[in-house]
């Protein structure tokens, strides 16, 4: 770990916005976000692979009505948006260290109402390590509100495609496209197509490529 990143993990260590879960035990916070962190009843959005959190801030930005959680697993790159927030005052977003194959152990039964996988690892060898597989899934089922919403934005045609086969086999689309930029669906309201234009850092350098976005919304 270079220098700056291990100046960054240790300043946000210190950040009242950031907690970190000790792998394969419960999280204190388990249960208690809202009446101990966010102290609102607000629903909750959680993003997976956050990478550097520009995402949930963006979010939480556009719908102050709404709390964020940023979860990932590289403290030095989350500081980059737990800074942003709480230079800004951000109250209700947050951000959380932590592998997402044990996420259940952080949130319990019907904590969380959305969920958001912006630009996941498309794991060309692994399927079942693909944050839309039915491993995943099925964990995110513990704690997902009943028709509670999951977005995808992904640069991966093999990740889409993937996707796309799962929702149809088990799960309810609600919006899909290939070309999220030049086919936004007539449907999507305004604030939601204001929305995609929040990019990661890892989707400029992808647009900047070349790279089309794909985006899709189902229910589980």
């Amino acid at each position: 770990m270079g220098k700056d990143k291990i100046r960054r993990f240790a300043a946000i260590k210190e950040y009242t916005n950031f907690f970190e879960s000790t792998i394969g035990e419960e999280y204190f916070m388990k249960g208690k976000w809202k009446s101990d962190y966010f102290k609102n009843e607000n629903p909750i959005v959680l993003e997976l692979g956050c990478g550097k959190g520009e995402y949930s801030v963006g979010l939480a930005k556009h719908f102050p009505n709404k709390n964020f959680i940023g979860c990932d697993i590289k403290g030095s790159r989350m500081y980059i948006g737990a800074t942003e927030a709480l230079e800004n005052k951000m109250s209700n977003v947050a951000f959380l260290r932590t592998k997402i194959d044990f996420i259940t152990d952080c949130f319990s039964e019907n904590e969380i109402d959305e969920i958001w996988l912006t630009f996941s690892d498309p794991q060309p060898k692994k399927p079942n390590k693909r944050l839309s597989s039915k491993s995943f899934i099925a964990r995110y089922q513990q704690f997902l509100k009943k028709d509670g919403i999951i977005h995808m934005k992904t640069d991966s045609d093999l990740l889409f495609e993937f996707t796309e086969d799962e929702i149809k086999e088990n799960y309810k689309l609600l919006e899909l496209t290939w070309d999220l930029y030049n086919e936004l669906p007539d449907t999507l309201d305004q604030t939601t197509k204001d929305i995609f234009h929040i990019k990661t850092h890892y989707e400029q350098l992808f647009t900047s490529k070349g790279s089309v976005i794909k985006y899709c919304k189902f229910t589980i």
